[in-house]
């Protein structure tokens, strides 16, 4: 079923108060779904080389257990490894043909490691515990049976929307920033692990940024001080150039902080993430697929990363709603913003829905009727493609984290 009708609620663009929050690339809940989501991508990959189709996994349940490490100004070791949990199914072997799933998740996982988290070695800071198995019977049958879309695994929903707000694109332009080439080349004392809060009240919008500073390239504690303000400096600076639609823009960096205290008072790591001893992760605790974590938005509690993306709707529903909704509003005129909820029935193929619901912000002097053909078909569009869909999910061409 497909409904379209008008959202009726307040945007949150016209709510006096709004917030947002993005973790970023060393955040241990970012590093657990991000794994998790390269281990799947690995996986499918895998299946439709030796098989020609993908077949039964979920790398849905991960844990980042935190290590130890003993710190100082100018360097520290690593006491204790981190620990990383790796579960929860698949596929090992079809027709007497064995697939190496354990090498290919670890692989996988130490390559997403190598190429985002610059100052940890996936051989010597971390130690892995693998908890997979074989699937169920009845949810391994999904994959045997015929059909040319898969059926659903589960009763499930999600919600996507577009566009982001004003507040959404700064607190996820400023996480990637902080994490990208340009900013590390500047600061390269900078850690991975940033997490950035919103909180627009009206037209003034504040920042409370949380980012370490590694430990080797800090001598003293008036160093770390120093390299502090020049570092929210330089935040300052690109939210001036690049971020517009605030009356007022505030940064608070690292508030924790206190002079006159020592190792106590500053925010160090060895590794550049918090998972080294004082911050332990899970998959599905960090951002929505669109890269934030929109409080005050309708958001789902299903975690897309590391299900499989031909039959797990928990994957597909989460990033199709928000694919769908941006394509309503970039290709249909009159539709200023879109809410696009999916919900599954398990058993039936993923393109067909038990509710499809498309929920939109008109512009000014235009009306829902006058769109909602246009509307029914791009959302039947895109059920249509829905094979090209999730092969594109299996090759890790869309970002769930």
């Amino acid at each position: 079923m497909l409904v379209v009708e008008e959202f009726r609620g307040t945007k949150v663009t016209e709510q006096r108060v709004e917030m947002v929050e993005r973790k970023g690339t060393g955040h241990p809940d970012q590093i657990c779904d991000c794994i998790m989501d390269a281990i799947s991508v690995a996986l499918s990959q895998a299946y439709l080389a030796e098989f020609g189709v993908i077949l039964h996994h979920n790398i849905d349940k991960g844990l980042l257990a935190a290590g130890r490490v003993e710190k100082r100004f100018g360097g520290g070791e690593v006491l204790q490894p981190m620990e990383l949990t790796i579960g929860d199914r698949a596929t090992f072997s079809v027709a007497g043909k064995e697939i190496p799933v354990r090498d290919i998740a670890l692989d996988a996982a130490k390559g997403w490691i190598r190429g985002n988290l610059r100052h940890v070695d996936p051989d010597r800071h971390l130690a892995y515990r693998f908890r997979l198995a074989p699937g169920s019977q009845e949810l391994t049958d999904i994959f045997a049976r015929p059909g040319a879309v898969r059926g659903a695994n589960d009763t499930s929903a999600a919600v996507g929307y577009y566009p982001l707000s004003p507040t959404e694109r700064t607190v996820l332009s400023l996480e990637r920033e902080l994490n990208g080439e340009r900013f590390k080349h500047l600061f390269p004392e900078t850690g991975e692990d940033v997490k950035v809060m919103g909180l627009r009240n009206g037209c003034e919008l504040e920042l409370t940024v949380a980012m370490p500073l590694l430990a080797a390239m800090v001598n003293s504690e008036r160093e770390y001080f120093e390299r502090k303000e020049a570092v929210e400096a330089e935040m300052r600076r690109f939210l001036e150039t690049t971020c517009t639609g605030f009356d007022r823009i505030r940064v608070y960096y690292n508030t924790l902080d206190q002079a006159g205290r020592g190792l106590g008072g500053v925010y160090l790591t060895l590794l550049g993430t918090s998972a080294e001893d004082a911050d332990s992760g899970q998959v599905g605790r960090g951002n929505r697929v669109n890269g934030v974590i929109p409080i005050g938005r309708p958001i789902g509690t299903e975690a897309a990363a590391g299900k499989n993306p031909v039959s797990h709707v928990g994957k597909i529903y989460n990033l199709l709603s928000h694919k769908m909704a941006r394509s309503i509003c970039k290709s249909v005129p009159g539709v200023e913003g879109a809410n696009v909820m999916l919900m599954s029935r398990i058993g039936s193929p993923v393109d067909e829905p038990q509710m499809a619901n498309a929920q939109l912000v008109m512009e000014p002097g235009r009306e829902v009727a006058q769109v909602e053909e246009a509307v029914r078909e791009v959302m039947q569009r895109e059920f249509a493609s829905m094979n090209d869909f999730c092969l594109a999910l299996a090759r890790g061409e869309y970002r769930v984290c």
